[in-house]
């Protein structure tokens, strides 16, 4: 007896689940919300929630600890409206400041503030600890290379202005 195809193109049940591109998304997926979960038990002990640590992170690997507001949310998940909220919270919280973009009126810099370095250097010492313990120490330095140039690779598909405003990849 033969079995139908799942869908047109997909193959049959069996070969969904021997599917490679299926299973590197399930494992990926996997990873990712396990390394999540640990970083954000470990910010909160810092009264941090992600998205701030992502911003202040960025900031922090910017030159002069900015972006303009623009490139900030190009790199993060977040809307334009939804950075906007964020940096509102994270300036009242004094960790960072805005001010006019010289190079353009109409643009705003987010800028990180000495309160903020001193968080972000305050978090990363644990933050650096888990990555070694849950991800990198894992991995051999050739497989660490490896999985930095796919990651690269989607990451520039899926999100073209992950890196708008610096110079690095």
């Amino acid at each position: 007896m033969t079995q139908q195809e799942v869908a047109p193109g997909v193959g049959t049940h069996d070969d969904i689940f021997s599917d490679p591109r299926i299973t590197a998304v399930g494992l990926f997926t996997e990873a990712f919300t396990g390394l999540t979960a640990k970083f954000s038990a470990q910010l909160a002990e810092h009264n941090l929630a992600m998205a701030e640590f992502e911003v202040l992170l960025r900031l922090s690997r910017s030159p002069g600890g900015e972006l303009r507001m623009s490139d900030l949310a190009a790199q993060t998940s977040l809307t334009t409206s939804g950075i906007t909220r964020l940096v509102d919270r994270l300036e009242r919280s004094g960790l960072l400041c805005r001010r006019a973009c010289p190079s353009d009126r109409r643009g705003l810099l987010a800028t990180l503030t000495d309160a903020g370095r001193e968080r972000i250097g305050d978090v990363l010492p644990g933050h650096i600890a888990l990555i070694d313990e849950w991800f990198s120490g894992l991995l051999e330095p050739a497989e660490l290379e490896a999985m930095l140039s796919a990651l690269r690779k989607v990451r520039d598909a899926v999100r073209p202005g992950a890196t708008a405003g610096t110079n690095r990849s």
